[in-house]
């Protein structure tokens, strides 16, 4: 098997139907929850959260908001990526601390880090950080997926949903949060009809410009 990067990628899609008698190895998906954690953010802020729905009875209930997909109830992981709805000092302070306590350093020698920091924040509406945070949101998708690729395991991406109705079902709200995608994880099924579809794309002169 070529197991190359582009290999990986082509074989990658939005799966629609699953295999249900398969399981992603606790393992495995503790590396899927790792790229999550390891991807990159704006002042490596991670403003976001990721909440993993493992609860039948809750996925039942997301169901109907999440246009009847199949793949919500069928998945072996359902995870929802949220952003925080807050950025502010102490979020900046918290990450500083995880700084100095990581690398050894005073928490005062980041002091012109945090001003820059806050600086940027500062006359920002909360429309404009929402906004950036989701773009946040969405890299930390594209590394979950890229993960996936590389160790065999399928996904689908879904952002058409019903986001008020998850915070409400999830309780989010009252933990700072708000949902902007879910990601339905495991198998394929053998039966999958787009399994075997090949890819569909412009020419790579037809999306890169180069001046």
């Amino acid at each position: 098997m070529n197991d190359n990067l582009t290999t990986q990628l082509h074989r990658r899609y939005a799966t629609k139907q699953f295999d249900t008698e398969k399981k992603i190895p606790q393992d495995q998906f503790n590396q899927l929850l790792e790229s999550l954690r390891l991807s990159p953010s704006s002042f490596w802020l991670q403003g976001w959260w990721f909440v993993v729905v493992e609860s039948k009875d809750l996925r039942k209930q997301l169901k109907p908001y999440s246009r009847d997909q199949p793949q919500v109830i069928d998945a072996s992981h359902l995870i929802v990526l949220c952003r925080t709805t807050k950025m502010d000092t102490d979020r900046v302070n918290k990450y500083l601390e995880k700084i100095a306590k990581v690398r050894w350093i005073p928490f005062e020698s980041l002091d012109g880090f945090r001003n820059m920091m806050l600086g940027h924040l500062e006359g920002k509406s909360d429309e404009e950080i929402a906004n950036r945070l989701t773009k946040q949101v969405y890299i930390a998708q594209w590394f979950f997926l890229s993960a996936c690729a590389q160790l065999h395991i399928d996904a689908c991406p879904m952002e058409w949903f019903d986001l008020k109705k998850y915070d409400e079902i999830l309780g989010l709200e009252k933990d700072g949060l708000a949902s902007c995608v879910i990601i339905a994880a495991w198998y394929r099924h053998a039966d999958d009809p787009y399994a075997w579809l090949p890819k569909v794309r412009f020419d790579l002169d037809h999306v890169v410009y180069i001046k």
